[in-house]
């Protein structure tokens, strides 16, 4: 007897032959075949099961599935480096400084519509003369607006239109592991040289230096890059590269034991506050508590047997600078050595938030509250900040 097929269902599983055919070859093709011409119908159980098992290209493809979806990531990843690069590139520039001893140059970023660029202290320490030369080859005088020593950061300023103007990001975001690039130029030669590294780690501080609050990363910083922007795949400069630490001069006592991969660079959450203020008033008002203290992280808290992991550790200096200073903001409300900051207005310090990129929220007669721990508990004592002396 004839078996009558229905003309939907043959074009149905027709449709599907065609789909598997490509996704998995001849193989699976010839599988749907049987189906069609009814022969799958009365296939012996061990043919099926075979079937089941032979489409190869299936399996094949599903092995060289990881590589794929590797290759995709990274060139995605790819992409992202190049756009952020070409996003920031225009607003980079080398910054050429004439002292009485010769010419040295540095980098830097163009952070306003009105010419103002970011570098490092540093770099302009001791002009006489600054010259700012843009990546599209142009050339143009520029003056010093302000400095600040403190965190070495330095704002400039050239005359009429820039060919770009940096974002500003959010460093209090950043996290260790992330993507970032780092845009200068090297020797004063190579300008707008892009390294690409990783946020090594957060809130680093550099004894003998004063710096604190510092992002780490293994991005090649090289002699030229200092006050260039170190930006995040988003395009935004969440840093300014400041140094890098080689071989004995680092200060940690390590011995001569030669290092790579060690730049910092000061983070937005300190230098957007600094430029804003040098901009406004060509200079900084820092609030001042009048201590003496150490960034507590694993080792510090190892050394000296702390009970906490972050924090601000109020000790005497090793050049005999007293712990608390007589008549400071901080003897006025009574802080003592051995005290451990640990929060300020509530926002407590960690692995991210240096107390100094805290105390920058606030400028000097502010009243703040700040959150101490001494003989192993917590009390929170109110502190009005006084001004930091120019001569500190």
């Amino acid at each position: 007897m004839e078996r009558k097929h229905n003309p939907l269902l043959l074009l149905a599983v027709l449709l599907l032959g065609i789909v598997i055919g490509v996704g998995g070859g001849a193989v699976a093709g010839g599988v749907v075949a049987l189906v069609v011409t009814g022969r799958a119908a009365s296939a012996a159980p061990a043919d099926v099961a075979r079937s089941a098992s032979m489409p190869e290209p299936v399996q094949a493809a599903s092995r060289l599935a990881p590589s794929i979806q590797s290759a995709v990531g990274e060139s995605a990843h790819s992409d992202s480096v190049v756009a952020a690069v070409q996003k920031v590139a225009p607003a980079v520039v080398t910054v050429i400084v004439t002292t009485r001893q010769g010419r040295g140059s540095g980098s830097g970023v163009v952070i306003t519509a009105q010419g103002h660029i970011v570098t490092n202290n540093h770099v302009v320490e001791n002009a006489t003369g600054l010259r700012v030369l843009f990546a599209d080859g142009t050339l143009q005088e520029a003056r010093l607006i302000g400095t600040d020593p403190l965190n070495d950061i330095a704002v400039i300023r050239v005359q009429g239109a820039v060919p770009g103007v940096a974002s500003i990001g959010d460093s209090a975001r950043l996290q260790p592991g992330e993507t970032v690039m780092a845009i200068g130029s090297p020797l004063g030669n190579f300008r707008n040289t892009v390294t690409a590294g990783v946020v090594s780690a957060l809130n680093r501080s550099i004894p003998g230096t004063g710096l604190e609050g510092l992002i780490q990363t293994d991005a090649a910083i090289n002699s030229g890059n200092s006050g260039g922007p170190l930006i995040n795949l988003a395009g935004e400069v969440v840093g300014i590269n400041t140094l890098v630490v080689r071989g004995d001069n680092s200060g940690f006592g390590f011995g001569a034991a030669p290092v790579e991969g060690l730049g910092f660079a000061v983070p937005s959450a300190i230098f957007r506050n600094v430029a804003d203020q040098l901009i406004a008033t060509g200079r900084v008002r820092f609030p001042f508590l009048g201590i003496t203290y150490l960034t507590i992280d694993g080792q510090v808290a190892a050394e000296f047997g702390l009970p906490v992991q972050n924090g601000a550790y109020i000790r005497s200096g090793r050049a005999g600078e007293p712990a608390v200073q007589p008549g400071s903001a901080a003897a006025r409300a009574g802080l003592r050595e051995g005290d451990i900051i640990v929060a300020v207005n509530d926002v407590r310090l960690d692995y991210n938030t240096s107390l100094r990129q805290l105390l920058l929220r606030y400028k000097p007669g502010d009243t703040i509250t700040l959150t101490v721990l001494r003989d192993g508990r917590e009390r929170n004592i109110q502190v009005t900040l006084g001004e930091r002396p120019a001569n500190l």
